[in-house]
Parts: structure tokens; C-alpha cells; sequence
């Protein structure tokens, strides 16, 4: 078989339901890479957060990190990166929000917050990446691949029409979970880095496979030729890309079930 380019969401996608891989996953990617097969890791997480899974999957695999601001090679080369404007930045962080809303800026070396949020170390309690608490309003707005704004749906509705107003097409927006608001520059999403990544292997769209559950997978399964949403996903996911093919649960295993069907292993 021709070599396939398998991407793949982490989180309520490739992990498992304590945000972790199992080992059926780990046997079925080291499998797919032994045949030639190329891999990538897709999320909206940081780039360090990211490698501690690809070290445990022990392949060599693409990274297309904060919600495709950067493209990184198997060995860690930067590809492509963009990111948000510092002037944009620095108007998101001098919007009015809720108070309880978290403000969080991914640079290319950290994530911030603007206070504590130990609900949110269990979502990385596998990888050891952690926030660093700053003062945000002092950031000058430079090197930052996305601004993060986490919690309540209705509160972030709100903060998005607002941003909407105020911003205009800017930026582009999208949820990652229903409490997570994902902010990047203008044409930053994970299809738009997907299609670099085919660019750059020179594959067609034709031979990716794709998996994801969430509104900010959209481009990237719309792109592929091999479109894969889990059957846990945003209920508006489906509508969005209604060629993608319904697969099972994330918990446990579904894309690497989904994976050993499509490539016939044993």
C-alpha cells in the first residue's frame, strides 16, 4: 500500500478518557510507522505538551501544534509557523470579560495564565506541561500562537461576539471543548497546516486519514480525503464536515481500531 499520512486530535480523540494512551494505541502506531507510514499529531495543545506523547508513541511523527499555528518536523524542525499580531493580542487581552473567564497565551516556549486554575492540571498530568501564572496585561503581545479563553459556554459566547465585533475577520475563532475558546491569527486552523504538511510530503488529500470530535478539528477533516469524526463528538461536527465517516468512542481505543480495519492489521 502507497504510504498514507494518518493525523490525528489528542484529546476525546487518540487519548482515552483520563487523557492518557493506551497500549492497544501506542502497538497500533508503531505498527503504521513500520510500514512507511507518515504520522502527525494534531491539537491546540503546546508544542511541549505534544512531544511527551509522541515520545510515548515512539514514532516519528509530524507535530501541528496550537491549533496549527506551528508545524513541526519528526525531529523537531519548525516548518511553518504563524503568529497572532501583537497588536490583536494585546486588544484581546484589554477586552472586558467575565471575571471568571481564564485568559491564557501560548508562546512559543510557555502557557500562561492570568491566575490559577488546578482544574486544569489533570488534562496534563501525563506530560508534566504545566501553566506559569503572569501578568498578562504587561505581555507586549509579541510571539504568542494563540489566546486561549476558558470557561463558561454562555460567558464565552458572549466574549466571541464581542471579539467578533470589535476584531472583525482578523483572527479566527473556534472551541476545542465547550469551555475552551481558541483564538489564532487569521487562516490559523488545522486544515490550513494540514494542507501544508501534504504540501511538504507532496501527497494528495486523497491518501490522509483524519480523526478528530471537536468544532476546531473541522477544516482538517474537511480536507481530508479520509475524514474520521468519533462517535463522542461536538454534536455540530458532523453537520460541518458530513462526509466524514462516524467511528466509534475514543474510550476506549476507536481510532486504533478504526486504524488496524482500514490498514488490515493483525
Amino acid at each position: 500500500m502507497d504510504p498514507h499520512l494518518i493525523v490525528t486530535d489528542l484529546d476525546n480523540t487518540l487519548l482515552n478518557a483520563q487523557h492518557d494512551l493506551d497500549a492497544l494505541t501506542i502497538e497500533t502506531f508503531q505498527a503504521l510507522a513500520a510500514r512507511g507510514h507518515h504520522l502527525a499529531l494534531a491539537s491546540g495543545r503546546h508544542f511541549h505538551d505534544i512531544t511527551a506523547f509522541r515520545r510515548r508513541l515512539g514514532v516519528p511523527a509530524y507535530i501541528m501544534s496550537t491549533n496549527g499555528a506551528h508545524l513541526y518536523g519528526p525531529d523537531d524542525s519548525l516548518i511553518a509557523e504563524q503568529w497572532v499580531p501583537a497588536e490583536l493580542v494585546r486588544a484581546l487581552v484589554e477586552l472586558p470579560r467575565g471575571a471568571d473567564i481564564r485568559l491564557n497565551l501560548y508562546t512559543g516556549e510557555e502557557w500562561l495564565i492570568d491566575a490559577s486554575a488546578p482544574e486544569l492540571k489533570a488534562l496534563h498530568a501525563h506530560t508534566g506541561f504545566h501553566y506559569r501564572v503572569a501578568d498578562l496585561e504587561a505581555h507586549d503581545g509579541r510571539g504568542v500562537g494563540k489566546v486561549l479563553c476558558i470557561g463558561d459556554p454562555e460567558a464565552l459566547a458572549a466574549l466571541e461576539q464581542s471579539i467578533t465585533e470589535t476584531l472583525g475577520t482578523r483572527l479566527h475563532m473556534t472551541y476545542s471543548m465547550a469551555h475552551s475558546l481558541e483564538i489564532m491569527a487569521e487562516g490559523v486552523n488545522k486544515g490550513a497546516t494540514l494542507e501544508r504538511l501534504l504540501a511538504h510530503l507532496d501527497l494528495p488529500a486523497e491518501r490522509c486519514l483524519a480523526f478528530g470530535d471537536n468544532l476546531n478539528d473541522a477544516e482538517m477533516l474537511a480536507l481530508a480525503g479520509h475524514g474520521f469524526v468519533m462517535e463522542n463528538a461536538h454534536p455540530d461536527l458532523p453537520r460541518r464536515v458530513p462526509d466524514a465517516i462516524r467511528i466509534g468512542h475514543h474510550h476506549p481505543n476507536g481510532v486504533a481500531w478504526q486504524l488496524r480495519d482500514f490498514f488490515s492489521l493483525a
